[in-house]
């Protein structure tokens, strides 16, 4: 009788540590869910709102391009072209900008995006140059340039910004674990669950909702692929200012 006490109370022991440690690893799955959707969220809202400053910029320096005069107009076609080819070459499933006039084809670099392509880097290189190699011959050119030199210098830290900003910023290794956790967790439900066709119907849509909350997760981590991406509509509405 003793020896069966014992057994019982070794039973009960450990099944309160696995009940234990099964709400602890909810409670982290639950948390760590709950702090990739905010953080990724945030993530893809600011890639947003970096592509609505990028127009922007595009837009003021066009303008103070036009304002200089018509010495400025190759610096501004390329910066048409280099709109288009943004647009192109970063929301591929979309219908491409009207025209033959930019590179549809952006070779990248290994993990990177075309944003960072040499291509794009060299077609901004060259729009630099053009800006610098302006010569002001009174005042008002001569502020001019030096508002083209800055806004110039904003755009390229708007695109390096949205360059690094373009991959995912979670490491495999991190969901690898999360998925492992969620293993535990599922198996344990299964382990206590009783065996009918209710229990499997709601284990499944339960095992399913988390997969999709993972799911949005990845997509949002990467804003410029896959199902979930930021509007291209902000670098449309520039390239049709631009194209005036």
């Amino acid at each position: 009788m003793g020896q069966f006490l014992d057994a019982a109370g070794v039973l009960v022991i450990l099944l309160g540590s696995s009940v234990l440690v099964v709400a602890m690893l909810t409670t982290f799955a639950a948390l760590v869910l709950g702090l990739l959707t905010s953080s990724v969220k945030s993530s893809f809202d600011e890639v947003g709102n970096d592509i609505r400053t990028l127009s922007i910029q595009l837009i003021q320096l066009d303008r103070s391009l036009r304002e200089w005069g018509p010495e400025t107009q190759p610096a501004r076609q390329l910066l048409r072209a280099y709109t288009a080819a943004a647009i192109a070459t970063t929301w591929t499933g979309e219908p491409r900008p009207q025209g033959n006039f930019y590179p549809s084809e952006v070779p990248t670099r290994p993990g990177g995006s075309s944003l960072e392509s040499p291509v794009m880097g060299d077609m901004l290189t060259r729009i630099e140059l053009d800006i610098r190699q302006l010569d002001p011959q009174d005042p008002m050119h001569r502020r001019l340039e030096t508002t083209c030199i800055a806004q110039f210098e904003r755009l390229m830290h708007t695109r390096w910004k949205l360059v690094e900003e373009a991959g995912s910023s979670i490491s495999v290794p991190f969901y690898v674990v999360l998925v492992f956790w969620l293993a535990i967790v599922f198996g344990s439900f299964g382990l206590t669950a009783p065996r009918n066709a209710l229990s499997y119907t709601v284990m499944m849509l339960a095992g399913l909702s988390i997969a999709s909350a993972i799911f949005v997760i990845l997509e949002l981590d990467t804003p410029f692929e896959g199902l979930f991406t930021v509007s291209s509509q902000p670098l449309r509405d520039a390239l049709t200012y631009l194209s005036q």
